[in-house]
């Protein structure tokens, strides 16, 4: 949860324009919040004590994104949450791009494939 919670914070500060991000509890979980996008939310459940989760908007078009563009890399619940392994490393280049996508989701979400580019690594 450390490595992604830096992550979020990490690609927060690259993101051009982004002046505030707000760090906050929703239903006692870090959530992540600013104007031009939409909130991510991170957790561990009892329920399931081998993996952790970063959450979405399920309304929003990210995870189904996220799903068709890196379906054979990430995991995910329903179209909710990518999810994680605690054994398992973080796939952070593609995971960089679901968090920029998420924190400007207002300026990218009529754009094809949230405006990603076609050739990730």
């Amino acid at each position: 949860m450390r490595s992604l919670w830096e992550l979020v914070i990490e690609t927060a500060r690259k993101v051009k324009g982004l002046n505030m991000l707000e760090e906050t509890l929703k239903w006692g979980e870090p959530s992540y919040l600013t104007r031009r996008g939409s909130t991510l939310r991170m957790d561990w459940k009892a329920q399931t004590p081998r993996h952790y989760a970063l959450y979405f908007r399920f309304t929003s078009r990210l995870v189904v994104t996220f799903r068709a563009v890196f379906g054979d890399t990430l995991s995910f619940g329903g179209n909710r949450s990518s999810i994680f392994r605690l054994e398992e490393s973080l796939p952070k280049e593609e995971l960089r791009h679901c968090i920029r996508a998420a924190l400007t989701y207002q300026e990218i979400k009529k754009l094809p494939i949230l405006g990603m580019p076609n050739q990730l690594p």
